[in-house]
């Protein structure tokens, strides 16, 4: 891949990374505890960003939600702000977060890249890459950050997207041109 193809985005400040952990944050107190939305907060250039989103919220460092979108219609502001409540609310692998889970709920998001099309698999780059497969109506994405965690190789990576789609864990193989690549810059909340 060409330094011209390459999907990497923007690096963002420190105040910047504070601004989106204070947001996703207040999204989800706010809604946990009045069963509202916040108010948005001033549009700055950040905020008017479009750029597809992941919030994943842990507990004990295990994973207690995570919701996204690749390809938002919104700005970042709203993105973010849905993509919280909807990992507090709506990840129908946990039930929806309490308020008595606040104090030890840690925030991460992901914001994403565009998507590149993968020429081969060869080109995912474990810990660079997360990887989409797109087959019909079905899909399956994992942000990059997750076969570092579980220590994957990039064919485990690709089986376990597959898997996620609903697909044969070797689809891969014959949907090579259904690949596709971004990158992430990850904000976690105990870094910002």
């Amino acid at each position: 891949m060409s330094p011209l193809q390459d999907p990497s985005p923007a690096r963002l400040a420190a105040a910047e990374r504070l601004m989106l952990t204070a947001l996703v944050r207040r999204s989800v107190e706010t809604f946990v505890r009045q069963g509202r939305q916040p108010a948005l907060p001033e549009r700055t250039p950040l905020f008017s960003r479009r750029c597809g989103a992941f919030v994943s919220l842990f507990i004990d460092g295990k994973l207690r939600g995570c919701i996204g979108v690749v390809e938002p219609a919104e700005t970042l502001d709203r993105t973010l702000v849905h993509c919280a409540i909807a990992a507090a609310s709506e990840d129908r692998r946990f039930p929806p977060v309490i308020a008595e889970e606040l104090p030890g709920l840690r925030c991460e998001i992901s914001l994403l890249s565009p998507l590149f099309p993968v020429a081969t698999p060869e080109e995912i780059e474990i810990g660079r890459h997360g990887v989409l497969i797109r087959a019909g109506r079905r899909h399956g994405l994992l942000l990059p950050q997750v076969p570092v965690g579980r220590g994957w190789d990039r064919e485990t990576l690709l089986r376990q997207v597959c898997r996620k789609a609903g697909l044969p864990a070797d689809a891969w193989r014959d949907l090579a041109e259904s690949l596709f690549i971004f990158t992430a810059e990850i904000v976690d909340e105990r870094r910002a």
